[in-house]
């Protein structure tokens, strides 16, 4: 009796799918080490880059003033006491750049944050105001910079002026207004509470600090870990996508310029206290230094990438820089043209991208090979 029952021929074998052959974890890992490298090599890096080399850039300006001052920098005190101060120097400013960073994110630009923070301060220290007391005072104050920057958002987004326009108009108008509320005089705030803002330190460090930390706090969790920051990132990086994804871009852009306007009323507060009074001509060109602290930090112009902290470092690079000429008894026409290359480099930086340069520098290499 034969025996038919099939055998497997080489023919048969040869056919059949081959089996995969055990996963080595080890090489499995090896794998996915370039992967876990991409975060800093790839856009997600970029952040984090880009505030590494505004902290070496602070270094350097340190590095500047122990060379030219080395008999001031020499004093342990006296180096405490002058970080105080610039950190002191930059809360104002920085407040404000906080809510211009949310504005140019979201694709826009705001020129009257100055205007606003004179105008909330003049109302909040009128006659009529102060006889509240501090609640009211505060109170004048934000609801005064709330609302302009809600009229700016009203005009940009549903009466579609250009942003730039829009917010000059405001720039004069706030003004103009501030010089009638206060018949172009300076007010003097009697409130000792408001007063004592710029003068109390918790800790040895200034109040006026804290205050720039707890906005600077709130503004990087708005930014980052809600949907509000998400939705921002998103229409100023293409608002008709933003729209299609079902983002109202009217709205959205409505609620920034209130939050900018939000953020003046904070900064209007503590420019009060510091000076004890308000007028017309206060918070002059805050709205360049803002911008420029922003563009230093790696926010773009054209809006749809920035960072909070980034912005914040470079307001602290712009009050270093002030306080460094300030020790070397160097002008402030010398300064202004300092800050104004800053800027210049800055924008240049970000229009040549070191990915751009890399792809130039492969294709000459390609060409000549």
């Amino acid at each position: 009796m034969t025996d038919t029952t099939p055998t497997a021929t080489p023919e048969r074998a040869a056919g059949l799918p081959a089996q995969s052959p055990p996963v080595d974890p080890a090489e499995t890992a090896k794998a996915d080490a370039p992967a876990r490298l991409s975060w800093w090599r790839g856009d997600g890096g970029e952040g984090a880059k880009r505030n590494l080399g505004l902290l070496a850039t602070l270094v350097v300006l340190v590095v500047i003033g122990v060379l030219t001052r080395p008999d001031l920098y020499g004093d342990a005190s006296w180096v405490w006491g002058n970080t105080l101060t610039i950190l002191k120097l930059a809360s104002v400013v920085g407040v404000v750049t906080v809510g211009m960073t949310f504005v140019i994110i979201g694709g826009g630009i705001d020129l009257s944050v100055g205007a606003i923070v004179a105008l909330a301060g003049v109302w909040c220290t009128t006659v009529a105001t102060q006889s509240y007391g501090a609640g009211g005072m505060i109170f004048s104050a934000l609801t005064v910079g709330l609302a302009v920057g809600v009229v700016n958002g009203l005009l940009i987004s549903y009466g579609r002026l250009v942003p730039f326009i829009a917010t000059l108009a405001m720039m004069v108008a706030a003004r103009g207004l501030a010089a009638e509320i206060s018949d172009k005089q300076t007010q003097v705030s009697n409130n000792q509470f408001i007063n004592g803002i710029a003068s109390t330190n918790v800790l040895g460090i200034p109040l006026l600090v804290y205050i720039l930390a707890a906005v600077v706090i709130a503004g990087w969790v708005l930014l980052n870990r809600t949907t509000f920051g998400r939705r921002t990132v998103a229409v100023g990086g293409n608002p008709e996508a933003a729209r299609l994804a079902g983002i109202n871009v009217r709205r959205h852009t409505l609620l920034l310029y209130g939050l900018s306007g939000l953020c003046c009323g904070i900064a209007a507060i503590m420019l009060t206290a510091q000076a004890t009074s308000a007028q017309a001509a206060m918070a002059n060109l805050y709205e360049l230094d803002a911008i420029a602290a922003a563009i230093i930090g790696g926010t773009l112009l054209s809006g749809g990438r920035g960072t909070i902290i980034g912005s914040l470092l470079g307001v602290v690079i712009f009050s270093t820089i002030t306080n460094l000429f300030a020790i070397n008894g160097l002008s402030t026409e010398a300064q202004n043209m300092v800050k104004g290359g800053i800027i210049v480099a800055a924008v240049l930086v970000q229009q040549v991208q070191f990915g751009s340069l890399k792809q130039f520098l492969a294709r000459n290499r390609v060409t000549t090979t």
